[in-house]
């Protein structure tokens, strides 16, 4: 299988593509003005310790001093997310105890500034990679509670105590999405996290106090943390800047990824210096407005439906144009293991999680309903993001779930429309209509105004001028008012104003 991470890089924004045998199946986001601060490491020094808070402002280099609470300061284990675990911390000394004005401290951000608040702090630092999280601060090793198997649990701890004690036994939080994953992709992230904390250690007694001694990685640099692989034929970048920073990056932290036939990660990237944009090039522009759309066509002439509510997403799978060549069952099966392949693509290129709902269209044979499940759980297997998949229901429904990473592709892209509310539907005009004789009705009787006038959408008042002339003229010699209608393109069509003169 040919898989190529494609990074395209403008001032205010970049995106990463990750291409497999030249369709898209992956696409993330990151703009300028919304990357914040939260994962930074600086070196701070305390500016005020504040006993009646049992917390201290510390100075780190941002426009505000930021804050640090005592419970923040003495901690087994920090909360990061869904892959925490869970500990319960002792009461904390008094602050004076634990900091004094003037000390210098190594901090980690863990909130962002909003408005008139600095930044909230941590010293329990911790630093996250694809399947781990390194607490350099600890000796322990905890695992996600997420993953419930026992066995699972104990394969893992164990893995990770073993290849942590050559590089300084440091305490780890096994993460949720290292489950089932290899002792050579956990090695990998321990080499990794245990060079990036020599360098934070190194930062931290070379740079001054205000300092960044470690800022969580940008786009591009996630990209190839996370999603890099000995499988992947090549990253391109069309910014030589990025380009150089991503081949330094690679060989610093990543040399475990070199292959076999000694192509190390770094000789993988290349620059792209084509004069169409390179998303242009390979089709990526396109397939991002069909993620947007609710139907995705199928090769079969079948096709999809999604739509993505606030509780789940529902899948509609449909045969279309399809009419097979043998009998029904046989169109339904081929639609429904074509389906489920575009499924599973579908869920990773539009970034939906939660509860996941497929209507794949009925089967009567057994086998055909086990064949479909598998296909989608085949499919599912390249996913970064954990799923899990049930049985088909007695309604013939397949439940799924899909780890909730960050906002869909929809929702980084898109807003509720203006004028339906995000309803995706319209009042009609002759809906509206009534509406506003509703409304006249009602505004006579509460207020005195010798004649009315109605502005509304030209739809509207087209319709209301022509088709219902004659209530128009029924409801002024039933109210005794004379009524003017005004048609007004600034109006959506669900939108009128019912003026007393």
């Amino acid at each position: 299988m040919s898989e190529e991470i494609l990074v395209n890089v403008t001032p205010r924004e970049t995106r990463v593509a990750v291409v497999e045998n030249g369709m898209l199946q992956e696409l993330h986001i990151e703009r300028g003005w919304s990357r914040g601060v939260v994962g930074n490491i600086y070196k701070g020094k305390v500016q005020r310790v504040m006993p009646g808070m049992q917390a201290a402002f510390v100075e780190i280099g941002l426009d505000r001093a930021a804050f640090l609470h005592a419970n923040d300061v003495q901690r087994s284990l920090p909360a990061r997310g869904a892959d925490a675990v869970d500990t319960v911390p002792s009461p904390p000394p008094p602050i004076a105890e634990l900091l004094r004005e003037g000390q210098e401290v190594v901090v980690q951000v863990v909130k962002d500034p909003i408005g008139s608040k600095g930044a909230r702090l941590t010293t329990q630092i911790s630093i996250p990679s694809r399947y781990l999280v390194l607490l350099p601060q600890s000796q322990q090793v905890g695992v996600s509670a997420r993953i419930e198997d026992e066995a699972e649990r104990a394969r893992l701890k164990s893995l990770v105590v073993e290849q942590a004690a050559p590089h300084g036994g440091f305490g780890y939080i096994v993460r949720t999405n290292a489950e089932g994953q290899p002792a050579e992709a956990l090695a990998e992230d321990i080499a990794y996290l245990s060079r990036a904390w020599a360098l934070v250690e190194q930062q931290v007694g070379s740079l001054p106090v205000g300092s960044c001694v470690y800022e969580d990685l940008s786009l591009p640099l996630r990209a190839v943390r996370d999603l890099m692989r000995r499988d992947v034929e090549r990253v391109k970048v069309d910014s030589r800047e990025t380009f150089d920073r991503l081949r330094a990056f690679a060989a610093q932290y990543m040399p475990a990824l070199a292959r076999d036939d000694g192509t190390g990660l770094s000789g993988r990237i290349e620059h792209y210096s084509g004069a169409r944009p390179i998303f242009d090039m390979y089709g990526v522009e396109d397939e991002i407005k069909r993620a947007l759309e609710k139907e995705v066509p199928l090769k079969s002439g079948g096709y999809l439906v999604i739509d993505q509510t606030e509780a789940m997403t529902t899948v509609d799978v449909n045969t279309g144009s399809f009419l097979g060549q043998r009998n029904l069952e046989e169109t339904v099966y081929r639609t429904n293991l074509e389906a489920a392949q575009a499924v599973a693509r579908q869920l990773r290129l539009r970034n939906l999680g939660g509860i996941i709902i497929i209507d794949f269209i009925d089967m009567h044979d057994a086998e055909h309903r086990r064949q479909v499940l598998r296909t989608l759980e085949k499919s599912l297997a390249r996913d970064h993001a954990r799923t899990t998949v049930y049985d088909f229901s007695p309604l013939g429904l397949v439940e799924m779930t899909r780890k909730r990473t960050v906002e869909s592709l929809q929702r980084q892209l898109s807003e509720p429309c203006h004028e339906c509310g995000g309803r995706g539907m319209l009042k009609t005009p002759e809906t509206v209509t009534y509406e506003i004789f509703r409304e006249i009705t009602r505004a006579v009787r509460q207020f005195e105004a010798a004649r009315l006038l109605v502005i509304a959408s030209p739809k509207v008042v087209a319709r209301i001028t022509d088709e219902e002339s004659a209530a128009v003229a029924e409801l002024e010699e039933f109210l005794g008012k004379s009524i003017r209608f005004q048609g007004d393109a600034q109006y959506l069509q669900e939108q009128f104003d019912v003026v007393l003169l």
